[in-house]
């Protein structure tokens, strides 16, 4: 294993001291995690809360088998160290990286195929906030959605980060876009990202915008996070031979559908969660995304929307910022 001198041998981490409200987030200082073959240590300085850290916080998320217990899904931060065989990583090299666990901590064990280099020009409170959600997009959007210049892309809660990455790489690759949200507010930022229709959900149905904006036809692509009656509202206003995506379920999950609507307009109904599958997965969604999207990055035709930024310790006040749904973009902590 290839390391500077006098690194500590501890580190200060959140942990998750048993499920529960935000409040059960707390610092303890943890061993300092040693790379293995193929992974590299990062000194993190800045790591990016998703819905899934608060999930797992609440005891319905678990980690998947081998992850760290600690919560965070995506970090930035400069290489401390690196296993044997790591090729492309030095000592010092700044990397944004995507992890199955372990975020929220001062150092952080990725594989160094699932690592990235800070794009041109980004700090890494900005990169931190990059890799969950990209790689979530590009991976549901574009390689199991399929979604293809010219089309209609319909995606729920525009104003996550989720759905502010979801916008800005649609637009950039050609599609028209229909978001939604929940405000006044929420909409005028889906508009400002590029959004060609932003839906306000309270007073809007947005299946009737659909088939407004689109002569009828429908979306080709649709991509939810809610569940529920969105299911059988997704299938109502998307497109023959339409695909729509669910990635999260905020309503639960069950519900309740037509299959006619299924079989008529020959939709492909797909899900998937990203956490749990492999480093050699995840490394191909890496090296898409660097070839397809990091030039994009660079050049500042897309980037990362930065909603609050939390101190590492408080990162208790970061989960009640998302529980409380009024952010906009990413929420991230500062390490430091």
């Amino acid at each position: 294993m290839k390391q500077p001198a006098r690194l500590p041998e501890t580190m200060t981490a959140i942990a998750i001291t048993e499920p529960g409200g935000p409040r059960v987030l707390k610092p303890e200082k943890r061993p300092l995690p040693q790379p293995g073959p193929g992974e590299i240590l990062i000194r993190v300085k800045a790591a990016g809360v998703n819905r899934p850290d608060v999930a797992q916080r609440q005891g319905v998320y678990p980690p998947p088998p081998g992850a760290s217990d600690l919560p965070g899904l995506e970090v930035a931060g400069e290489v401390a160290a690196t296993g044997e065989g790591v090729k492309r990583w030095k000592v010092g090299d700044s990397v944004t990286a995507l992890t199955p666990g372990g975020g929220y901590a001062e150092f952080c064990l990725v594989h160094e195929t699932n690592a990235l280099p800070v794009p041109h020009g980004f700090t890494f409170t900005e990169a931190a906030a990059i890799p969950e959600t990209f790689f979530t997009v590009w991976h549901n959007v574009f390689q199991r959605g399929g979604l293809k210049a010219g089309e209609t892309f319909l995606v729920h809660g525009g104003t996550s980060g989720i759905g502010t990455a979801a916008i800005q790489l649609a637009k950039a690759f050609g599609a028209r876009v229909i978001a939604t949200a929940g405000s006044a507010e929420k909409c005028e930022a889906c508009t400002k990202l590029g959004a060609d229709r932003a839906v306000n959900y309270r007073s809007e149905d947005f299946v009737a915008v659909v088939k407004e904006v689109t002569g009828g036809k429908g979306a080709d692509v649709i991509l939810d996070m809610v569940g529920g009656d969105y299911v059988g509202r997704n299938y109502d206003c998307a497109a023959i031979d339409g695909r729509i995506v669910q990635i999260a379920f905020l309503q639960g999950p069950k519900a309740t559908a037509d299959f006619s609507k299924l079989m008529v307009k020959r939709l492909t109904h797909t899900g998937s969660t990203l956490r749990p599958r492999t480093v050699e997965f995840k490394g191909d969604i890496a090296s898409e995304l660097e070839r397809q999207v990091w030039p994009l990055l660079s050049e500042r035709r897309i980037a990362p929307v930065l909603d609050m930024i939390f101190p590492l310790r408080e990162a208790w006040r970061a989960h009640e910022r998302m529980q409380e749904g009024e952010h906009i973009g990413k929420i991230v902590l500062d390490v430091g």
